[in-house]
């Protein structure tokens, strides 16, 4: 048996080193007091939080309220537990909208791509194994995702959907890959090629439509960053397929482990596809999901999840037009200018001065993901014919919840953002803090219908408004280019010649 050194056990209660302990150590119950102390705040914190009272349509639009900030050491935390749905239950559709089950019994459906012939792909993905952070974030990250059901090993596999002729729903199912992808998330198809973005690579496949297995080995045609907290990397191709975009999150919330950590993150990066030669396109986004081109300006937007632990009302998720070359700020600053005293990573100089405010707010830690515009053909009605249908997966540090939902942001004939965002699928929450599911990814089927994926529930809905005939396809936005500007005159020049005259000479 180990014996300890004399010199390791205590003293006798006189003794002049015990005298100069801690008071605490020398009285375990004050040490026990301090200890439930501690815990009983820790625990009041987490079941009262930071809740929010005021509607979330402020925080919402083109013109949304920023309220001041309230750091929060520890985030609140206000979780949704996934109960599923049972037999004939659904969400709830807008008026004069119909919604059912397309396909379900799949494993955690989120990212989901429309192929030309009809054929849907479903990712079954979840987080890799190691995308976790560490301290207490990554502690209350891990507790949250198992207790909303989302910390399953992640399936790695490509679902092939296909409905029959006339058929509402996918009546035929076939597994395209599975056996060597990592966290799948990112698909886009062209010219005989599938690309899929797992969690650290971006890899191209040899792939002709209607077949139901993707053979052969991949073609790596991108290294990645994996993992992190935003692990995620969604894919689109440009419309004359030359170009590969792909949208690459954070793996912190303000850089609290170091910019280097971040390098390759928080942007969008542009492929070109016939040599591989990749450049960042747009950067400063925590974590940007949904890739589409608006059919009316021909621009790139995306959707992104901004900063946390900033109050329940702070800081609004985002739409937005995404320039080449454009920064939006993460993580120094947000919402163009407001910079956010918390970073402690020197901020470049005249960040500001260039930074980009974002077009739209879709709500703070509304976790917006799936983007898809209407270009025509869609049957949803003349009230949802013209705009962007976003997945607003929902939140888990906000009290009350938000998100939870599906929602329309209408846009005006020159490809610009308007109003608040209009429901399209609710009833995702059931009032009593638990919640059926959540959606994720939207796309449209071949007849016309949105398909939305409700990843913790394993289904895909169609939404689609019964006898409503196709809607007219969006027209491209032609604007005459500016004259060129003539006869340039520098300011200085100006202002010398409004001082002494075009051609007058200065005296001596």
């Amino acid at each position: 048996m180990y014996e300890f050194p004399a010199s390791s056990l205590p003293r006798a209660s006189g003794s002049p080193n015990l005298r100069r302990m801690s008071p605490f150590l020398r009285n375990p119950l004050i040490a026990l007091g301090v200890i439930v102390v501690v815990l009983g705040g820790f625990t009041a914190w987490v079941l009262h939080g930071n809740p929010s009272d005021q509607p979330i349509a402020q925080f919402e639009g083109t013109s949304p309220r920023l309220v001041d900030p309230q750091p929060e050491t520890i985030p609140t935390i206000a979780l949704a537990k996934t109960i599923g749905w049972a037999a004939g239950q659904a969400p709830t559709p807008a008026s004069g909208l119909a919604v059912s089950r397309w396909a379900e019994g799949l494993d955690h459906p989120r990212t989901m791509l429309t192929l030309p012939n009809g054929d849907v792909l479903v990712a079954e993905t979840g987080a890799p194994a190691k995308a976790q952070s560490g301290g207490f974030r990554g502690f209350a990250d891990h507790l949250a995702m198992k207790f909303v059901g989302a910390d399953d090993a992640s399936p790695d596999t490509i679902v092939l959907l296909r409905a029959s002729p006339g058929s509402a729903h996918a009546d035929q199912r076939f597994a395209l890959r599975h056996d060597d992808l990592h966290s799948p998330s990112g698909m886009a198809w062209g010219n005989g090629t599938l690309y899929i973005a797992d969690h650290d690579a971006v890899l191209a496949f040899p792939y002709q439509l209607g077949a139901t297995v993707l053979t052969g080995a991949p073609r790596q045609i991108m290294a990645l960053p994996g993992g992190g907290n935003h692990w995620m990397r969604n894919l689109l191709l440009s419309p004359d397929g030359k170009k590969l975009y792909v949208a690459i999150g954070s793996s912190s919330n303000i850089g609290e482990h170091g910019m280097a950590a971040e390098a390759g993150r928080a942007a969008i990066y542009e492929i070109d596809v016939a040599s591989g030669r990749a450049r960042q396109y747009a950067a400063g986004m925590r974590n940007p999901n949904g890739l589409a081109w608006n059919p009316a300006s021909g621009e790139l937007w995306t959707t992104v999840n901004e900063r946390d632990q900033l109050g329940p009302d702070l800081v609004p998720d985002y739409l937005t037009n995404v320039p080449v070359g454009a920064h939006y700020g993460w993580p120094w600053v947000y919402w163009k200018d407001i910079v956010d005293e918390r970073v402690d990573a020197p901020m470049p100089e005249y960040l500001t001065d260039y930074t980009r405010k974002p077009e739209y707010a879709m709500g703070p830690h509304v976790a917006a993901l799936g983007l898809v515009f209407a270009h025509g053909g869609e049957r949803l009605g003349p009230g949802f014919a013209d705009g962007a249908f976003i997945a607003r997966h929902g939140s888990w540090n906000r009290k009350p919840p938000a998100g939870y939902d599906v929602v329309f942001v209408r846009f005006d004939d020159h490809g610009n953002p308007q109003g608040l965002p209009v429901p399209v699928l609710t009833g995702f929450l059931t009032g009593n803090g638990d919640t059926h599911g959540r959606p994720t990814w939207v796309t449209w089927s071949q007849d016309g219908a949105l398909l939305v994926s409700d990843d913790t529930s394993g289904i895909i809905w169609r939404v689609i408004a019964p006898g409503a005939a196709p809607a007219p396809v969006i027209k491209p936005i032609v604007a005459a280019s500016l004259p060129a500007p003539k006869n340039l005159v520098p300011p200085d020049q100006q202002q010398f010649e409004a001082q002494f005259g075009k051609n007058e000479k200065v005296r001596q």
